[in-house]
């Protein structure tokens, strides 16, 4: 099984960025973790803080591989152009926040990419990310 987990802005500053919520790891040091935990999956991640490059790597990656987590950060609530390119790409995309994101401030509560994927992941931390691999076994 062939799995990528792509995260958007800020996800890079995980574990320096407002630790109280998103925890005080960073997602390298978790990735490993990760590979770890699941040794038969082929777990690839890629990471920008540019819009244009995530849709690009979205429509690359979505008609070869098994799934794809995708954890866009704020353009979660902004971008209608990740949306479409989940909805035009065959790959299963599971939707991924660290936070509870309904717990936070309203414009957050609005999710452009939602209605295009299989499941969304909100609110367990750094564990959002097993759970999501677990969803493709």
């Amino acid at each position: 099984m062939k799995l990528i987990i792509i995260n958007g802005p800020n996800l890079n500053l995980l574990g320096k960025r407002e630790p109280e919520i998103y925890g005080s790891q960073s997602f390298e040091d978790y990735l490993e973790i990760l590979k770890k935990n699941f040794p038969d999956i082929t777990l690839e991640y890629y990471q920008s803080n540019i819009e244009g490059e995530l849709i690009s790597k979205i429509q690359e990656k979505g008609f070869d591989y098994d799934g794809i987590i995708l954890n866009a950060g704020a353009y979660t609530h902004t971008s209608i152009g990740i949306g479409d390119a989940i909805k035009a790409v065959t790959t299963p995309v599971i939707e991924v926040h660290i936070s509870n994101t309904f717990s936070r401030e309203s414009f957050r509560h609005q999710s452009y990419i939602s209605p295009n994927v299989k499941g969304i992941l909100i609110g367990f931390g750094l564990k959002s990310y097993d759970l999501a691999i677990q969803s493709f076994l």
